[in-house]
């Protein structure tokens, strides 16, 4: 962590990187303790926290620390210490570790916006960018001194994700992947409509994995409450039948399509064009099936991947496996909804994957991110497995 005013949010990337399993070892430049103290770190993280290259006589601390890394993360990263990685000076512990260090690096750039857009900073960027670190942002909004532009921290959930990606395997370079995620929203008339309580989170996650192992990725996002991950082209939909319309225009060169998102299973058959009022009674709606997405594209695809999820409260295998083959998919992700941490709008969810072929992934509760990662490492042995994309049309 370097000095500048977004320090505090350094701690949230922390704190977020230890609950997901990392071990975290925390380097404050000196400038950075005048922003926050090491002991939070030391009760975020467990660790004893680093800032001087003497801190240990006897110990070559930054050869250590570089050797022991699996990626290093500098987050804010300041204008000086940008320009310090770009020309390799090694004058504080940090900057010393990580001209050491030969793990993949990920820079989240915080300062002002005339400092960002500088052409020193812009050159040095590049510099380190072409060298094959991840530049994380920075974002636009308001600044220190009631500023406002370019230049922000990138959210602690983007740096996060891009850590992950700096450690993922690339095993899905090269492959195109179509993700849908959040609900679908059937209108009753302008005000109302018919819906469920899904956030959109398990596709988002999807589609950051994918992302993060080298696929390019489609997202179709409906109606959700979650922000979709960067470096993804996302379409809005809102209707089951905007839902499908977007994937079928979308699926002639994919290598493999995950459907996460909760369709609704019906619609008002016809929606009113003005607000029903409370006052003419309680209407008689007359409701019909959306279309099924997955199902349509069971029967139409050729070598392209299919995989499904549904949401069930109870018999999770043997309704998963009758939806399997119905649907004619390779893989399907079933969840248990209705009980306390798991399901929609849930960071956890208890699921079994299911599997055309038998190999299975038996039922356990984990974080939708860890979910995330079982689909898709499932994916990439499917492809590898396989030749052709594409579905018939």
């Amino acid at each position: 962590m370097t000095g500048g005013i977004a320090a505090y949010k350094a701690a949230l990337v922390a704190r977020a990187l230890e609950a997901a399993g990392a071990d975290v070892s925390v380097v404050l430049t000196e400038n950075a303790t005048r922003f926050i103290g090491p002991d939070t770190f030391s009760a975020l993280t467990r660790e004893p926290v680093h800032s001087s290259l003497w801190e240990r006589p006897g110990e070559v601390l930054h050869v250590r620390l570089a050797h022991d890394a699996d990626v290093a993360v500098v987050a804010p990263a300041t204008a000086n210490v940008l320009a310090k990685l770009a020309h390799g000076v090694a004058d504080d512990l940090l900057s010393a570790t990580l001209l050491e260090s030969t793990c993949p690096l990920v820079i989240a750039p915080a300062m002002h916006t005339g400092m960002w857009e500088h052409t020193a900073t812009q050159a040095n960027v590049e510099t380190l960018r072409e060298r094959g670190a991840r530049i994380v942002g920075p974002a636009t909004g308001p600044l220190a001194h009631g500023d406002e532009g370019i230049g922000r921290l990138a959210d602690p959930e983007d740096i996060v994700a891009a850590v992950r990606a700096a450690l993922a395997p690339q095993d899905l370079a090269g492959r195109r992947m179509l993700i849908t995620a959040g609900p679908t929203h059937e209108p009753i008339d302008p005000v109302r409509f018919i819906g469920n309580r899904s956030s959109g989170k398990m596709g988002v996650a999807l589609a950051a994995e994918a992302v993060g192992r080298g696929a390019a990725v489609t997202l179709v996002l409906g109606p959700g409450t979650i922000a979709p991950p960067t470096r993804v082209e996302v379409v809005r939909v809102e209707t089951a039948e905007e839902m499908r319309g977007a994937v079928l225009d979308r699926v002639d060169d994919v290598d493999a399509i995950v459907m996460a998102a909760a369709v609704a299973d019906f619609r008002p058959k016809e929606a009113s064009g003005s607000k029903l009022k409370k006052e003419t009674g309680v209407p008689d709606l007359m409701l019909e099936p959306t279309p099924d997405i997955l199902a349509e594209l069971g029967e139409r695809r050729s070598a392209v991947v299919l995989v499904g999820f549904a949401a069930e409260t109870e018999e999770l295998a043997e309704a998963g496996r009758a939806k399997l083959a119905a649907k004619h998919l390779d893989l399907i992700v079933v969840n248990r909804v209705g009980e306390e941490g798991t399901g929609f709008g849930s960071d956890t969810n208890e699921a079994i994957v299911l599997a055309a072929d038998g190999d299975d992934v038996p039922l356990s509760r984990s974080t939708k991110a860890e979910l995330a990662g079982v689909v898709l490492d499932r994916v990439a042995a499917l492809l590898d497995g396989r030749s052709g994309v594409g579905i018939d049309r």
